[in-house]
């Protein structure tokens, strides 16, 4: 049994004290730690001045304790209180936030992370250090967050990119290690609408999972783009002594987050012959073979993600529109105006022509589902999208065509500016679960929609 209080908390931004809001006093949360096939009660306390709920991110848990406001619960009212019980019957790195008004509490700082350590003692390789990296940013306006609105999301259009980039809730983030270390990274985007490129400095990045668990076969990278609400797994090897940075880089300025301080002192445990060897996971792709068959199936659901712009579009196509991800707030002053009463971003269902909440696909538990999401790049404003489903998982079958060739369950994809993206959705759950963006001012700005699983 765990408790976790949701409550306001003074914290140092820029050297400014300011009032966030905190699960038990942290920024982030508690990090769980809990064991694959256990479960766990949580008794949740309200202590802020406004509604709140919890939502257990990517866990395939009972339907009645998802944390929807409105939908599995009602919120928790101030000075209130409720009780969750969670199952983890999958192993991976997830996290929990609220899911009310998300867009302002959740850059206050509610939310933290869990890890549920798998079964297999040898799921894993041999490190010397595991450490979660919390990706996040905080829009400051002079000595204070920037205002949010009372009852509705301000920069609805782009979302609300931060000017103050966080990692574990802080602008400079420093880790200490040996020479000869390797580092796992659990690494995680709670950022409201900010999709992060991370890197480390000369070193080579050994991808081994995400969302839910372990790829095919692991792989090197040198960075990883990283959307809101997803996570990857990966280690680093540190063969010498040196500071090495922390990155994130995009085609427009590269930031400076953190660094990682690598003492000349050799490492205790030393693994770093074994860093080198890439790993066939044959228990990952056995799991996936019972859907094979599934992969060249047509669609059972074909999603457009399109926008309804209801304010003035003077200098709208002004930005470049080339990337199909977008780094930064390039229209500032737009994106101020834009609001969840002037802007509605849609799920839209090709077939039926429903939008948003009046879609509610049918399915059944045992189902196999191939979606579809085409990310309309004739839309007023076309923006990248991270698409989230609660309580079940997937595969991200392909991008514009092109097959993925290492697959991993996932509950988030990240769609980008023009692109289609098949997923494969395995419906084991039942209940009512939502289906969204994971920026939070789009998810405000109407674009959810639901999967009834019976």
């Amino acid at each position: 049994t765990f408790q976790i209080i949701a409550e306001p908390v003074s914290k140092e931004i820029n050297g400014i004290a300011i009032r966030m809001y905190s699960y038990n006093k942290q920024i982030p949360g508690p990090l769980i730690k809990v064991k694959q096939g256990s479960a766990i009660y949580v008794n949740f306390t309200n202590n802020l001045d406004m509604d709140t709920t919890i939502h257990w991110h990517g866990i395939r848990l009972e339907n009645k304790f998802d944390g929807a406001p409105n939908i599995t619960q009602q919120p928790v009212k101030p000075k209130g209180t409720f009780i969750y019980k969670i199952k983890f019957p999958d192993e991976g790195v997830y996290w929990y936030h609220t899911h009310v008004r998300e867009g302002m509490q959740q850059e206050l700082g509610l939310y933290g992370g869990i890890f549920v350590e798998p079964k297999n003692k040898s799921y894993f390789n041999k490190v010397n250090k595991e450490v979660f990296l919390f990706l996040d940013d905080i829009k400051m306006a002079k000595s204070d967050v920037d205002v949010f609105g009372k009852d509705f999301a301000r920069f609805a259009l782009m979302g609300r990119f931060g000017n103050v980039i966080l990692v574990n809730g802080e602008n400079y983030y420093k880790l200490n290690a040996n020479k000869e270390d390797i580092v796992r990274f659990y690494l995680i985007d709670t950022a409201n609408t900010r999709t992060f490129n991370f890197s480390i400095e000369n070193r080579k990045l050994k991808f081994i999972g995400s969302d839910s668990g372990k790829y095919e076969k692991e792989e090197f990278k040198d960075s990883i783009i990283i959307a809101p609400s997803e996570r990857y797994i990966a280690e680093a090897l540190f063969e010498n002594a040196g500071t090495f940075k922390i990155l994130h880089k995009t085609p427009f300025k590269t930031y400076v987050l953190g660094e990682i301080n690598v003492k000349d002192t050799n490492s205790q445990n030393n693994n770093s012959s074994n860093f080198y060897e890439l790993k066939e996971n044959k228990e990952i792709k056995s799991s996936i073979d019972n859907l094979r068959k599934y992969f060249d199936k047509e669609p059972d659901f074909h999603i457009d993600l399109t926008l309804d712009m209801k304010m003035q579009m003077d200098g709208m196509m002004a930005m470049d529109l080339k990337e199909n991800i977008e780094w930064e707030d390039e229209m500032p002053s737009m994106n101020a105006m834009s609001t969840s009463k002037n802007i509605k971003w849609i799920i839209k269902d090709k077939a039926t022509g429903k939008e948003n909440m009046d879609i509610n696909y049918k399915v059944k538990v045992g189902d196999v589902k191939k979606i579809r999401f085409f990310n309309d790049p004739k839309s007023a404003h076309p923006m990248q999208h991270p698409m989230h489903l609660h309580g079940q998982r997937f595969l991200v079958l392909s991008e514009d065509g092109k097959r993925n060739e290492n697959l991993v369950w996932k509950d988030t994809v990240l769609v980008p500016k023009g692109s289609t993206i098949d997923i494969l959705a395995d419906f084991t759950n039942p209940g009512e679960w939502m289906m969204h963006c994971h920026i939070a001012e789009h998810l405000e700005s109407g674009m959810m929609s639901m999967f009834t699983v019976t």
